[in-house]
């Protein structure tokens, strides 16, 4: 860990999780702009949601597996 509290990307999975929450952040950034501007016709529109949400599920389960394993190092 750094001194400021930053801790270092060690893994490729953890880079994967950084590029999915970048990821789906820029898709929810496209979809809020879409809406905003009023464009109907932008092909990937109606499948944008669909998107934000996979990704979105994909990150919750892998902070879940993380609280689960820093809880199970602790208790066992």
């Amino acid at each position: 860990m750094h001194p400021r509290g930053v801790h270092q990307v060690k893994t490729t999975f953890d880079l994967m999780r950084v590029w999915a929450a970048i990821t789906g952040l820029v898709l929810a950034a496209l979809y809020f702009g879409c809406l905003y501007a009023g464009v109907k016709s932008f092909a990937m529109l109606p499948m944008l949601p669909m998107l934000i949400a996979g990704i979105g599920g994909f990150e919750m389960v892998l902070y879940a597996q993380d609280v689960w394993f820093k809880r199970k190092r602790q208790n066992g």
